[in-house]
């Protein structure tokens, strides 16, 4: 059997193979946030199923591939939809994408989600910049052997969202007229929603919004030594004493209605890199 570090060779030989430049930052779009796709300069797309290794996206809304391009005169790699614990893949498969970024030489990790609020002074179609995170997912991608070409054994997490990069990142959204929030993400594994009694023990426990992914491949992100951006936009309230069943339609309208600000912010964190050479 092929061991990580073999597996992200494979992938990252098909994607040169079809892709040349070296990207400067690699994106995760998460639900109802593919549009950025149409911003970019497309030089090649590739199929997950065409890439070995990776899994198939299932989840809503994610078709399911990566887009290589240019985007404000920056060369990225985007995927088109992720993966999630819940779809029934290991977090090691799950986040070895990022690990295929760094491989191709990106510095920076652009990660999106949509999630559910958590903070009463949030409202659906907010932005919040990932200040920290919490792991609820039941599970840590770096579980096993750890191979010393990939990252060392005990990464420290004292600041897994670079904080440089969240400044940067507020003062773009600001400067745009985009009113931004800056917050805790906390990972649950899905894919049911949460109880009344859960939604408060998050909040308990310091958590802004809540959603089922980006925990896992940001704490890869922190192991292979890039740095990460996160944002996560607020598709629907969990307040516990005002709760309304969730409807998965109108989460990823609310997403696809923010869509617009975070391309915009993500267009002017990308364009930093024109000025930024990441240590």
């Amino acid at each position: 059997m092929l061991d990580l570090f073999d597996k992200i060779q494979d992938a990252q030989r098909i994607i040169r193979d079809k892709y040349s430049a070296t990207p400067r930052a690699g994106i995760i779009l998460g639900t109802g946030l593919g549009g950025i796709v149409e911003h970019l300069e497309i030089e090649a797309t590739i199929d997950y199923e065409d890439i070995p290794h990776f899994p198939t996206s299932t989840a809503t809304s994610h078709r399911g591939r990566l887009v290589c391009g240019q985007l404000a005169g920056v060369p990225v790699v985007a995927m088109e939809g992720r993966f999630h614990l819940y779809e029934g893949y290991p977090l090691k498969q799950i986040t070895l994408p990022v690990r295929v970024f760094k491989e191709l030489g990106a510095e920076l990790l652009i990660v999106s989600n949509a999630c559910g609020g958590l903070n009463p002074y949030y409202r659906a179609g907010d932005i919040m910049v990932i200040e920290d995170q919490i792991n609820l997912l039941g599970d840590n991608p770096l579980i096993g052997i750890n191979d010393d070409r990939l990252g060392p054994r005990f990464p420290d997490m004292c600041e897994p969202y670079d904080q440089q990069w969240i400044d940067r990142t507020i003062h773009i959204a600001r400067s745009q007229g985009i009113d931004v929030h800056k917050g805790v993400f906390v990972a649950v594994s899905g894919p049911n929603l949460e109880t009344r009694a859960e939604y408060r023990f998050l909040r308990l426990i310091g958590a802004d919004v809540v959603g089922m992914s980006t925990v896992p491949e940001t704490i890869v992100a922190v192991h292979c030594g890039l740095k990460t951006v996160g944002l996560s936009v607020v598709t629907d309230m969990c307040l516990p004493d005002a709760l309304e069943p969730s409807n998965v339609d109108q989460i990823i309208a609310t997403a696809n209605e923010a869509s617009p600000k975070l391309i915009s912010i993500v267009r002017g964190i990308v364009s930093e890199l024109n000025h930024v050479r990441i240590a």
